[in-house]
């Protein structure tokens, strides 16, 4: 039985509400921060019960933070954990939060779900990330829902803003400078993965564009040249 579906069976009072299937993705995402002590942020404290579950998972002497609205939240903390609480769409309150905790190897927002919620913490956060940190959005599925702010292809919805991101983390490659410039994003997003209902979104500082590498006979030729091209044909 892995970590987490374990866990399940030693909780205390303090629930745990999570979908099955997130747990394989916690696994996949996460499993290289436990070796050493990583910064660690939550988004959304409801009744308490990921607290001990992430303070049991990652390696001890990491730095964990929880955050929520509500200040009924604070009773629920353990020994050295940290409770803020404050609105996770105010850009005052994220800058104060990533000054005082920061930069952070994992965030994870699992907090009110809304749109603007959603997107706001992301992009007040996402320079506080680390180089190499991986920020994970769940239960994206009320990107679908227009009672949360979403509905099916809705450019507010934070699956749309997700997707557009990959556009922009291709853009070192853009043939189109007139409706497709190059956006700076493109320095420090490695990757965007989509599981169900959970957007992971790694970064890694590239302060210069991709290099093309070329072998023949041992002759390793590189070249950023492709990139300069306008007007491309397949060489095929």
């Amino acid at each position: 039985m892995d970590y987490f579906r374990d866990y399940l069976t030693r909780t205390d009072g303090r629930a745990v509400t999570k979908w099955d299937h997130y747990f394989d993705v916690y696994s996949r995402e996460l499993e290289r921060f436990r070796s050493t002590p990583c910064r660690f942020l939550e988004i959304g404290i409801f009744r308490g019960g990921s607290i001990p579950m992430w303070k049991g998972y990652f390696a001890e002497g990491s730095h964990l933070v929880f955050i929520d609205i509500d200040p009924n939240c604070r009773k629920l903390g353990d020994p050295g954990t940290h409770i803020e609480i404050g609105d996770q769409a105010d850009p005052e309150f994220l800058a104060q939060l990533a000054k005082k905790h920061g930069p952070f190897d994992v965030i994870l927002d699992d907090g009110g779900h809304l749109m603007h919620q959603q997107i706001g913490s992301y992009e007040g956060l996402w320079p506080h990330l680390s180089d190499g940190g991986v920020y994970m959005v769940e239960d994206t599925h009320t990107s679908y829902w227009p009672g949360f702010g979403g509905g099916f292809e809705a450019k507010e919805s934070f699956v749309e803003y997700a997707k557009r991101l990959v556009d922009k983390m291709h853009s070192w490659y853009t043939d189109q400078d007139d409706i497709f410039p190059f956006d700076p994003i493109a320095r420090e997003l490695e990757s965007v993965r989509f599981y169900v209902s959970i957007v992971a979104m790694e970064k890694k500082l590239r302060p210069k564009p991709p290099l093309q590498v070329e072998s023949t006979d041992g002759d390793i030729l590189t070249s950023r040249k492709v990139l300069k091209i306008r007007n491309r044909r397949s060489r095929f």
